[in-house]
């Protein structure tokens, strides 16, 4: 009998008793499954030796231009760096970032701030939203110069980030998280004029898709299609929705307190989801920098993404009493904090060739520039 890998034999156990099991399900256990998923077994998945590329790979800059608007942001709150107490939460700057991987991006932050702004950096809290014991460890390796100014929480719900005293100013971001939340894949029956699920099912050694009936809490959350497209779209269109997103976009929102609230993530509106050429939906795998052309070969082997539907973050966050700032791209954002910034030399010191680079690869339309958007909303 042919031995199975553990992830496999687990996953197949589970749509095998269930006949099918929600793709939302399968992509959990593919990428955050303790000791096999993808996200789970190594830390250099990122980067030029691992599956693909990020904005923290790039170099520095990136961290650096976050932390620049960071500052900027606390310092129209007028933060006072003699409002930090370590053994109290009465901090006057809390950062708090979700999926920070192996902790380079924190570093970058952290470091901007205790080199550019030490007065800044005294005021200074850094909370980690981090479930996993095993990427919290990659994380504190990384982060040890910074000792306990450096706070790790399960979640959002962390009493530690609960109650945020009014004196305090709350950043809560994250890069390429949301496109990484579980999503629910869901294609269009033409002949009943309604949704169903894409499931996935054991098909031997290997899965398969497999259609089932929505749920009732998935059904609630069906996408509309704009213009009455409902009439000619075609049988087995494919559109992904991640209530998972939506709810940390919520939870984050009700935490906030007075701040600012971002995301950095490939994503489109909602109209942009029902584009011809997007028929089959946005889902990708991705193993050594290269397009996979099944999701469902190899689970934990590949990393497995799709895009946000920025349009209902958006609502959802309004929804929860934040305004809007800025939905755009990271091109527009990152070149809006340099040209604040460039000339500055207290900010970055000598723009350098090795800067100049990253800037155009984090901000090119062919490399990052034009697929990634930012949201920020604000309290």
């Amino acid at each position: 009998m042919k031995l199975l890998h553990p992830l496999v034999e687990k996953i197949r156990t589970e749509a095998t008793t269930q006949d099918a099991i929600h793709f939302a399900r399968f992509m959990e256990l593919a990428l955050y499954c303790p000791d096999y998923g993808f996200y789970e077994k190594e830390s250099d998945t990122l980067g030029r030796h691992g599956h693909f590329q990020t904005s923290v790979n790039v170099g520095n800059l990136f961290g650096h231009l976050l932390a620049v608007q960071f500052a900027l942001w606390a310092e129209q709150f007028k933060i006072k760096s003699s409002d930090f107490k370590t053994d109290s939460a009465m901090v006057s700057l809390q950062i708090v970032e979700a999926g920070a991987h192996d902790g380079k991006l924190a570093a970058d932050v952290m470091g901007w701030f205790q080199s550019r702004r030490p007065e800044l950096f005294a005021a200074l809290q850094y909370f980690i939203i981090e479930p996993s014991c095993r990427r919290r460890k990659w994380q504190a390796v990384t982060l040890s110069p910074f000792g306990e100014r450096v706070v790790w929480c399960d979640s959002l719900d962390d009493k530690r980030l609960a109650g945020q005293h009014s004196d305090n100013f709350r950043i809560i971001f994250s890069n390429e998280l949301l496109d990484a939340m579980p999503v629910h894949r869901l294609g269009w029956d033409a002949k009943r004029k309604m949704w169903f699920e894409w499931g996935v099912r054991a098909e031997g050694d290997a899965f398969g898709w497999a259609r089932m009936e929505l749920p009732n809490e998935i059904s609630r959350s069906t996408p509309y299609a704009p213009n009455n497209l409902t009439a000619v779209l075609p049988d087995g269109f494919t559109i992904e929705i991640c209530p998972a997103a939506e709810t940390w976009w919520r939870d984050a929102a009700t935490i906030l307190g007075r701040g600012k609230l971002l995301t950095l993530d490939y994503g489109l509106t909602h109209e942009e989801f029902f584009a011809p050429h997007r028929a089959s939906g946005t889902l990708r795998g991705y193993h050594r920098h290269r397009h996979t052309d099944n999701v469902l070969d190899s689970p934990g082997e590949q990393d497995i993404t799709a895009h946000v539907n920025f349009s209902t973050i958006q609502q959802v966050g309004e929804r929860a009493g934040l305004r809007t700032e800025q939905f755009t791209s990271q091109t527009q954002f990152l070149t809006g904090i340099a040209t604040q910034t460039w000339r500055d030399t207290r900010l970055f010191g000598e723009w350098t060739p090795a800067m100049t680079r990253q800037f155009q690869t984090l901000t090119h339309p062919d490399h990052f520039g034009r697929a990634f958007k930012v949201l920020v909303q604000s309290k």
